[in-house]
């Protein structure tokens, strides 16, 4: 069986058994669904179809990873919530004119916090983080569309308590370069503990994310839509009666936009040139999760921006999801092949 028969297959199977799947909506391992490049955070945190030069793009959608990554090294930090930092690096070259493979490692750290024993004695203090090491590999099934997957070991430390994970992304990228329109599937973190932290079993916060851009053809703008959280429909999320007051009554809101919408992430960017971009994104779910705590009229956009030469690439993100909370993430990309000619 040819390879590119072989990454079919593996995706026609999983989205069957996946359908089928039961969901009890408890999941571990959340930090994987924050993404380690700026130009995907500062569009609304969700991006699957962006094609450019960027290896930080893949962990998106690995079917985005291509033989046009010559020996590409891309470095993430962010400086999240709280006393939290999360790092990755990454690294994509071709195999053939068909085909590509990488690697990625990710680190999230969350700062030193006191730690006590059961009867709420302190007993000294811990960092607790989390490290994912991934293995990618991809391939051009036709001119216009490339399968791609990656394998992701996952190690959390927290204190006394360990666990251990393995799990897979599966995605799928059709590419019309005439029309600048790009269309992914990605079933994503399907897998499941080795280790558990004690007898619980946790799930991996497993999903189907679909994802359409497009820039116009009458200005340099890409519009995108991202798709997430598609194994389940209903979203609700709880609301204080009077948004003045952080005492009143929580209630819990749901309706058929406000689900619809807390599936999607939009975003658009300006594109003056092939070396340069701004973006804005926009994720309801961001902001409806905040409307318990001091949100402000930012909660849920974000900002990017991005400047590259042939051999190196910068980038920037900012969001702000609650008055308490900014973040920024760093990007850079070295193109090793350029800098060796």
């Amino acid at each position: 069986m040819k390879i590119s028969q072989r990454i079919l297959y593996i995706l026609l199977v999983a989205m069957v058994g996946l359908t089928a799947t039961a969901d009890d909506g408890t999941t571990a391992y959340e930090f994987l669904s924050v993404s380690p490049s700026s130009r995907v955070y500062g569009l609304g945190g969700h991006n699957l179809t962006i094609i450019d030069d960027d290896i930080n793009l893949v962990e998106q959608n690995p079917a985005l990873l291509g033989p046009e990554f010559s020996r590409q090294v891309g470095v993430s930090y962010m400086r999240y919530l709280g006393n939290s930092n999360f790092m990755s690096a990454s690294f994509g070259n071709g195999v053939n004119e068909r085909s590509a493979w990488g690697v990625r490692v990710q680190y999230f750290g969350y700062g030193k916090m006191t730690e006590a024993d059961a009867a709420g004695t302190v007993t000294g203090t811990f960092s607790p983080s989390d490290v994912a090491v991934s293995g990618i590999y991809s391939h051009d099934i036709t001119e216009n569309l490339r399968g791609g997957i990656a394998l992701k070991m996952v190690s959390s430390n927290y204190a006394d308590f360990s666990a251990f994970a393995i799990c897979t992304d599966l995605g799928i990228n059709y590419f019309n370069p005439e029309d600048d329109l790009s269309l992914s599937l990605v079933l994503k973190n399907l897998g499941g503990q080795v280790k558990k932290f004690n007898d619980n079993y946790n799930s991996l916060p497993w999903d189907i994310q679909l994802g359409l851009s497009k820039t116009l053809s009458t200005m340099p703008l890409r519009l995108s839509v991202t798709a997430t959280n598609l194994r389940c429909w209903k979203m609700p999320y709880m609301e204080r009666e009077d948004n003045n007051s952080t005492t009143s009554t929580l209630v819990e809101k749901e309706s058929f936009m406000s689900n619809l919408f807390r599936h999607l992430t939009l975003a658009v960017e300006l594109l003056p040139s092939d070396k340069f971009y701004i973006g804005l994104g926009y994720d309801y779910r961001t902001r409806t999760d905040m409307a318990t705590y001091s949100r402000n009229f930012i909660s849920g956009f974000s900002l990017a921006a991005g400047l590259k030469t042939n051999s190196l690439g910068f980038g920037l993100a900012f969001a702000q999801p609650h008055v308490g909370g900014t973040s920024f993430m760093f990007n850079m990309t070295i193109s090793l092949a350029e800098l060796m000619k």
